[in-house]
Formats: structure tokens, C-alpha cells, sequence
């Protein structure tokens, strides 16, 4: 059978047609959510790595096809070197790019809830320095030339070759030992061990077919199947390692879960903290008095809310949403680290970092103690960020407000719910545009009960 050495049977072909639809659904599954349920775009880890880890499963899956000839064709230019495949595209800018970007998931879920403070190092430096072992291989084999014209290996290069993979998922896995003892909200623990067992798998599997190839060399049959399964296992491999969501301990880019059409508005309500958002009939409305301090009139929902609708109007709600959403992490609590961290993590992200989605605005100094904190549990981590935001709307919202349809329209409505309880009298405060939601079938925090486990000590102070 010439085609087991040459290339170009029909496994071979099938095996090619496996790689390019599981690369689509690949492709597609990342895409779905920012087409179809407008998630929105961030520019840090929780984008990029899964960006990268589509090119990595791309070079990955490309580098098979060309180095373990799938394909007939000759060797003649220097791009089809097997050196250029084999070593460095499989290696650094594949597989080991692969692993690299789950390590640097792994070491984000670490550092959050292990150590209670954000990465001391930032992935885009994390994340070259994971993979200059297997540059420094691919450089080695380069200048050794170990290869055959078939691109493989020896036994003896198999084996250290081998090692370095297995020395990444050893990685992952002292990772998974670390952060056992943690009892996560969502899946990260179990979507870190599915990438362990699955990394593992691919390598026995690939390290067998390796060796066979080798030492039966003659047998045809064994060489069209070990390659069609290498392909194979591959594809399954880049698929899997995108599917589960450790890539961003809070809001998941890359799935696309649809077991329930539910979307929750706020990260409150994801968390599942009571009444997180909500404005319940049985709630009064007490006179509200502009001479009252603002922070103290902030503390009740319906002003707050009739307030923000304000703020938004004035294209300037920011600060309004980041005292409300740091008012529902008031309400965990304080031995609840998990699920402050949570929160905590969502607040900085959105509200705190360079170039946030909704980035208020704070001091350097106050910016720098949140964002180098040692607690991200702890119960003062954004008390200086409040004092600094009201005293910004004291001087900016507050004197417009009193003059507005938004308190007209709230005194009307508070009127009307002191005579009247009935729900035809509640009006839906029109929200801003901007302000973001998390849909359950593309977030990892959908779980079936919100509830359990979830009890508090303390509510809004006017309910």
C-alpha cells in the first residue's frame, strides 16, 4: 500500500475532514456569543487566551497534516521541512502553546482564590515564559536533526520529548492539588480536571502511536492507522480543551451553554445574593429629603436606582452602578470568602482596571491599593473608592437631580405606592443601555440551584 508512506488514503482524508470540523465548531463556539448574545468584548486575559488557544489548536492540528504526511506531496521548498512542522509549529506554537494558556488559566484560579489577590504577574508576560521550554527544545532538535524524511523520531527522542509534555499536565495537575480545597460556585474545578485527564490521554496516545510507528515501520496497516488516530485524538483534544471554562474564572468568552433561556442582569443575581436587583411590591418608598447625605440616600433601592437612571441619562452612571454593585457584596458575608472573591474580582474587572468597560474615576493611589490588595475578601477593599465617588457626585449629580423628571417621576411613584399597592402602579425604571448582563448559556455561573448555600445576615437597610 504505497499511500501508508506517501500519503493520501482514504483514513487519511477522513482523519482531515475530522480536524477541519471540529476546528469550525471551534471557530463557531467562540464567535456565537458576541454575534448571537451580544456578549460583551474585554480586552484582557479572559479574550486573548482564548484567542491564542484557537491558534495554537490551529497550528497544532495544521502541523499533524503536514509532518506526518496525510498529504503526497515532495519536500522541496523549505517551508515543508519537517523541521519547520515537527518542531517548531507542533511544538511552541501547538501543543505547548496549548498547555501554556490552560497553566496560566489554572495560575489566574491560583492566585484569586488560593492567595485572595490578583495575578502578581500579568499573562502576557506569564504566558511567554511558559513556553520558552519548548522553544528551547524546538531549537535543540533543530540544530540535532534527529528527524527521518518521514518526520519521525527515534525512540530514544521520543521519550524526553514525551517527558516535556507530561511535565506541562503535571503542571496543571499541581495546580488542580492547590486549589482542591476551595468550594467553587461554578465548574472550575471540575473543568480543570477534564483538561488534566484529557492532556493525558492525547499523550499516552500519541507516545504509543510514536513508538509503533518506529519500531514496525514496514507494517503498512499500522502506519495508516496510527497517524489517522494521532489526527483524530488531536481534534478531539483542541476541542475539548476550548469547550470547558477555566479560562476566565468569572464570565466565561468561549462557552455556549443553552440549558435554560434565563439571563440574569446583575452579578448579584448570578451569585445568587436575595433580591439582588430586584424592586418587590411589599417595599415602601419613605419621603425622601435632598437634605439627607447623598451616601445615605443612596442606601435605599429605589433611589438609588431612580438615581441611576439619572446618572445614565447623563452619560455619566458609572459611578452610580459601582456603588450599587459594591452594596450587593455587602450583603455576603464576610466568612463567605468564596463568594466575595467572586464579586470582588467582577467589580475590578468592570469598574477598576485600565480601559474597564465602565472604568470610574478614582485616584492613582486608590486604583493601586485595590488592585494590589492581599484580601480581595476583605470588607473594606473598596471603602476608599466609595468615600472618593460620592464626594464626586455630591459636587457633579446630585444638585441636577433634585430639578429633574427622574425625582418628580420618583416622588409621583412614591406617592402613588402609599395609597395604592397594587403592581399596575409600578413602573419599570428605564435602564441604560450600558449597563451589562450575564446570560446563563454563555457563563459558567448558570447552575440549577442558585439558592443553595446561599443565606446572609444582611439586606438593603430601607427594604
Amino acid at each position: 500500500m504505497s499511500c501508508a508512506l506517501e500519503g493520501g488514503c482514504p483514513t487519511d482524508y477522513i482523519a482531515i475532514s475530522f480536524a477541519v470540523l471540529f476546528f469550525i465548531l471551534l471557530l463557531s463556539k467562540f464567535i456565537l456569543p458576541f454575534v448571537v448574545h451580544k456578549v460583551p468584548n474585554t480586552k484582557g486575559s479572559g479574550f486573548w487566551i482564548p484567542v491564542i488557544q484557537i491558534f495554537a489548536s490551529f497550528n497544532l492540528l495544521l502541523s499533524l497534516v503536514m509532518s506526518v504526511d496525510f498529504l503526497t506531496f515532495k519536500r522541496s521548498h523549505w517551508w515543508q521541512s519537517c523541521y519547520v512542522w515537527a518542531a517548531w509549529v507542533e511544538g511552541p506554537l501547538g501543543f505547548g502553546l496549548l498547555m501554556s494558556c490552560r497553566i496560566a488559566q489554572a495560575f489566574q484560579l491560583y492566585n484569586i482564590f488560593v492567595k485572595r489577590r490578583l495575578p502578581p504577574i500579568r499573562s502576557y508576560i506569564f504566558l511567554p515564559l511558559l513556553v520558552l521550554p519548548w522553544v528551547a527544545g524546538a531549537a535543540f532538535i533543530h540544530m540535532k536533526k534527529p528527524l527521518n524524511y518521514r518526520c519521525q523520531m527515534q525512540t530514544l527522542w521520543i521519550i524526553p520529548i514525551m517527558c516535556l509534555h507530561a511535565l506541562y499536565v503535571a503542571t496543571l495537575a499541581g495546580f488542580l492539588g492547590a486549589i482542591r480545597h476551595i468550594e467553587f460556585r461554578f465548574d472550575e474545578l471540575k473543568d480543570l480536571l477534564k483538561g488534566i485527564v484529557v492532556s493525558a490521554s492525547s499523550i499516552g496516545i500519541w507516545a504509543v502511536a510514536y513508538i509503533l510507528n518506529e519500531i514496525h515501520d514496514d507494517n503498512s496497516l499500522l502506519q495508516v492507522a496510527s497517524r489517522f488516530l494521532l489526527l483524530v485524538t488531536a481534534s478531539v483534544l483542541v476541542w475539548v480543551f476550548f469547550s470547558i471554562s477555566s479560562s476566565e474564572p468569572l464570565l466565561s468568552q468561549i462557552s455556549l451553554r443553552k440549558r435554560e433561556p434565563k439571563e440574569f442582569e446583575t452579578m448579584g443575581q448570578a451569585l445568587g445574593i436575595p433580591d439582588s436587583g430586584l424592586l418587590l411590591q411589599r417595599e415602601s418608598t419613605p419621603v425622601i429629603d435632598p437634605n439627607e447625605p447623598l451616601d445615605k440616600l443612596l442606601l435605599d433601592k429605589r433611589f438609588r436606582q431612580s438615581f441611576m437612571a439619572f446618572a445614565d441619562s447623563c452619560l455619566a452612571g458609572e459611578s452610580v452602578h459601582f456603588y450599587d454593585e459594591v452594596h450587593e457584596l455587602e450583603k455576603i458575608p464576610l466568612d463567605d470568602h468564596v463568594r466575595r472573591i467572586y464579586m470582588a474580582r467582577h467589580i475590578i474587572k468592570k469598574y477598576i482596571v485600565a480601559g474597564a468597560s465602565m472604568e470610574v474615576n478614582i485616584s492613582h493611589r486608590t486604583r493601586q491599593e485595590i488592585l494590589t490588595t492581599p484580601d480581595l475578601a476583605h470588607s473594606d477593599l473598596f471603602n476608599n473608592a466609595i468615600n472618593e465617588l460620592i464626594q464626586l457626585l455630591k459636587m457633579n449629580l446630585a444638585k441636577d437631580y433634585w430639578s429633574s423628571m427622574f425625582f418628580i417621576k420618583f416622588k409621583e411613584e412614591a406617592s402613588m405606592r402609599s395609597t395604592n399597592h397594587d403592581l399596575e402602579h409600578m413602573t419599570d425604571w428605564n435602564f441604560s443601555p450600558r449597563l451589562s448582563s450575564i446570560h446563563c448559556f454563555d457563563d459558567p455561573f448558570h447552575q440549577e440551584q442558585f439558592s443553595k448555600g446561599s443565606s446572609h445576615n444582611s439586606h438593603d437597610s430601607k427594604p
